[in-house]
Order: structure tokens, then sequence, then C-alpha cells
């Protein structure tokens, strides 16, 4: 049987809620459509979504305070797809950072949009196929654990989004590899990202800073300028 999606959109603009709405249906997912912030939390405590499509100007919570309560005190492994009027690159790399999976800006082409839907549930799918138990893989001061996708440093667990932690876990699988920033786009997002090239380095970076806030006095993640990453 095949799987059906259920996507949340969580947009106060009716006729652009509508039209999401609709260019999902069209695509075979199941949509429940919110018009603010607070009505998308009860949503979300009361359903099971895979996959949050989110503007950032709502009535009631917005959408960057939402994003954030996703991610710290809600269901953290479901993907998020922001979709704003907002088009600086700032605004861009705060959100990536803050635990967006993917930015679209508006107005947005219908085909695109249904695109990066389809990554990131592609991407959300794979990150979630229940693999047979893997030993736990360390890093100095830090342990990943394949099968349940958990990692920690000095037994603090870290909150890390479904692309952090892939990226994490290619880092650790191989810490003596550089990884260069296409090889990493290519084996996370496989092929299905259209997005700008920064934003394996805005990854790096957040979870850089997660790392660092449970362990300040150790390097993990190492730059080869030019080339891409490595354990450090």
């Amino acid at each position: 049987m095949k799987e059906i999606n259920t996507i949340l959109i969580v947009e106060d603009d009716t006729d652009i809620n509508n039209l999401i709405a609709a260019i999902l249906k069209r695509q075979g997912y199941e949509v429940i459509q919110s018009f603010s912030g607070t009505e998308a939390v009860l949503r979300l405590e009361l359903e099971t979504f895979q996959l949050v499509i989110l503007d950032l100007m709502l009535p009631g919570i917005n959408g960057e305070t939402l994003l954030k309560n996703i991610r710290e005190k809600m269901k953290n492994e479901i993907p998020v797809l922001v979709l704003s009027a907002k088009a600086s690159l700032a605004d861009k790399v705060q959100l990536l950072t803050s635990g967006a999976d993917d930015y679209m800006t508006k107005p947005f082409e219908p085909e695109e949009l249904a695109a990066r839907v389809y990554s990131c549930l592609r991407r959300s799918r794979k990150a979630a196929v229940s693999e047979p138990a893997k030993e736990c893989l360390q890093f100095k001061h830090l342990l990943l654990f394949p099968d349940s996708r958990r990692v920690t440093v000095k037994e603090q667990e870290l909150t890390l989004t479904p692309y952090e932690y892939e990226i994490l876990s290619l880092l650790v699988q191989s810490p003596e590899k550089v990884f260069s920033r296409e090889s990493l786009y290519e084996q996370v997002w496989k092929g299905g990202y259209y997005g700008e090239d920064n934003t394996v380095n805005v990854h790096v970076s957040n979870l850089r800073k997660k790392i660092a806030a449970a362990d300040p006095d150790e390097d993990y993640i190492k730059t080869i300028w030019g080339i891409g990453f490595k354990m450090a």
C-alpha cells in the first residue's frame, strides 16, 4: 500500500494557504491547513505530520517561535520547509541555523515547491528507515548512536535536525576523510536540493555551535580551506 504523507500548512494568508494545499493535493499528499501559529501548535500536539510548511509572519505565535518550539519541545524530527517573503541572505541563514530544513521565498513556482517538498520527505523517509542495530561511534567526547539517531557530547544529548545528523554521521564514520561541500550535497540532499551554495556551511556552523555548547574546550569539525570539512 502506498504511504500517504500528511503535511501541515501554516500560513495566515487564505489565498496562499489554499494555493499550497491545491499544489500538494495534486501531488497526492494529504494536507491540514492552519492559519495561525497558535492553531499550528494545537495541530502538532494532536496529530502526526510528515512535513510542516511554515510562514514566518503569523498571528499569535510567529513562525520563528513555532520553529523553535518544534525543534526543542515538540516533534524534533519533522522536516520544516520555511516559505516566506523574507528574501535576504541573513534571514535564510538565521532560519537554517535555527532548525529549518529548507527555505523558499515568495512568490514561488508550484513546480519548485512540489520538488522541494518531495526532497524533504525523501530525506526524512531515508532517515526513518529502520536498520540493524549498529555500535556506537565515538570521537573525543562525542557519541553517535546510529540505531536511535542520538548524539551526545559529554553525556549531554544534542538536538539535531535530520540534515545536521546526516552530515555529522558522515564525518564521524570517516574521521580522517575530507568531505567536499559538493560531496556532502550529493550524499545528504541526494541531488534534490535547490538552495544556495552556503547551505552546507550553515549546517556545519550550526553543528559546531551545538557541540561547543556541550564541550567548549575541544574542536570537533575542522574546515579544510578550499575543499570542505573533516573531523578535527
